[in-house]
């Protein structure tokens, strides 16, 4: 899953968000030197991220890439995957995306000495260009992509799922429903117990 899915399954504690968002960046026993409850969200993170790499609706989805676009296929399908997050929102909350997003950007802003430098890097554009809301379109997710495909030079062809993304659009946006479902019952179990 990527960034909105992440904060999304954490919950309603800013500091679980923070953490599961900049997990990516951190490696191994890193996260120890966090506060409690970013910890909780990196750790949050890694199981969201075992369970969806071993899931069988998730690999049905990432196998229709693989082909194409080898490792990268992993990064691709997370992102398409947020797209239906995204534009099906209203389905999983209550809070409009436009005002979910901005309270996200509003609590990193308000906790920027806990983020790691690249979290701190990546902030600026993440929200210049208000990334979690432009999920939500086929625009936004080929910028995203484009974005992505910029940081491995070009050597994956990242945006070129867009294809893809629109020649199985349906197919997609079942197994993300289906993969979801679970991932939340997942997701919200192992908070209980963090």
């Amino acid at each position: 899953m990527n960034f909105l899915a992440h904060i999304y399954l954490s919950g309603d504690n800013d500091f679980i968000k923070i953490g599961n968002f900049m997990a990516d960046g951190i490696r191994g026993n890193d996260y120890l030197n966090f506060p409690e409850q970013v910890k909780k969200g990196i750790i949050l993170h890694r199981h969201i991220d075992t369970f969806t790499d071993a899931h069988p609706t998730y690999r049905i989805s990432k196998h229709r890439l693989h082909e194409k676009y080898g490792h990268y296929a992993g990064v691709i399908m997370d992102i398409l995957y947020d797209h239906f997050l995204a534009k099906n929102w209203a389905v999983y909350s209550d809070v409009p995306l436009e005002d979910y997003a901005a309270k996200f950007y509003q609590s990193l802003e308000d906790n920027y000495d806990i983020l790691t430098e690249k979290t701190k890097g990546m902030m600026p554009y993440m929200m210049e260009r208000n990334w979690l809301v432009s999920y939500a379109t086929i625009a936004g997710i080929e910028m995203i992509l484009f974005q992505m495909d910029y940081r491995t030079k070009h050597r994956a062809h990242m945006q070129e799922a867009i294809t893809e993304l629109q020649e199985f659009y349906v197919k997609f946006e079942e197994e993300f429903t289906l993969f979801f479902e679970e991932l939340r019952t997942f997701a919200d179990q192992k908070l209980a117990i963090l």
